[in-house]
């Protein structure tokens, strides 16, 4: 049982932790939570090390168990040791250092979104989970968004990470990955300027890209897009949360492409 703070390994853990710098040189992050942990594992993602504490719930000991059968590095701590690494006030006595994977990303994309500057860690998880429910071909994050393996960032997401492909990109490099869709639309969301989401035929392959509620969309994104999009808001408030605007402008071209599905059927 490990009981030092100065253990190697919990120095490790510390610093996947805290430091986005620590997350990049080693290819690492660190889950918490049985649920985290258990999507990781289904979707084939490769734990490095284990760490435990009694006492254990039901669920949480199989998944121990289930470890040490595969043959993975697992190791004990003391109670109060692992509520030290612990970035939540409630530790479910289970945590995993994971492999960053390399996405596997389709050869066809009608459906990209482009989070623009997304600070807020909350919101961008939020925006990760929505992107995997709405089944989008291809979520990227452009310069200015909050590192995705951050914990607070993981925890919004509730597992998302592994249910879509998700790449970091300059905006150089974003263009170039447009390039071979020459059809897609680039749309940008901004607050009230250019067209409508209702108005907006979104059943053609799109890329979104969706900027945070305080500074909105970049001139860079703006100069890449070839119209504005908007949400209608007839109340009298000047927007919406980040993550409610995207989740209302995707679940649009959900509901178009669903509706389009529908009649050609």
């Amino acid at each position: 049982m490990i009981t030092s703070s100065q253990n190697p390994k919990i120095q490790q853990i510390r610093k996947l932790i805290a430091q986005k710098k620590e997350r990049d040189e080693s290819g690492c992050y660190v889950l918490e939570g049985v649920r985290l942990i258990e999507e990781a594992i289904k979707k084939k993602e490769n734990c490095r090390l284990l760490v435990y504490t009694d006492p254990l719930s039901p669920r949480a000991e199989a998944l121990v168990q289930s470890f040490v059968t595969q043959g993975v590095e697992t190791e004990e701590v003391t109670p109060q040791l692992m509520k030290t690494i612990s970035d939540t006030e409630m530790p479910q006595g289970v945590l995993a250092v994971m492999e960053m994977t390399r996405p596997v990303i389709p050869e066809k994309l009608d459906f990209i979104i482009i989070l623009d500057s997304i600070r807020d860690p909350g919101n961008l998880g939020t925006m990760i989970r929505t992107a995997a429910a709405a089944a989008v071909d291809l979520l990227i994050l452009a310069p200015g968004c909050t590192d995705p393996y951050a914990p607070k960032v993981l925890r919004s997401a509730m597992g998302s990470h592994f249910m879509i492909p998700l790449i970091q990109l300059g905006w150089e490099e974003i263009a170039s990955r447009l390039i071979p869709f020459p059809d897609l639309q680039v749309l940008a969301s901004i607050m009230d300027d250019g067209k409508s989401c209702w108005d907006y035929d979104l059943s053609k392959p799109t890329a979104l890209i969706i900027g945070s509620e305080a500074n909105g969309i970049s001139q860079t994104a703006q100069d890449l897009s070839d119209g504005n999009i908007f949400i209608p808001m007839p109340g009298d408030v000047e927007s919406l949360n980040a993550a409610m605007a995207a989740g209302i402008l995707i679940f649009e071209i959900v509901r178009q492409r669903s509706k389009k599905f529908e009649q050609g059927s």
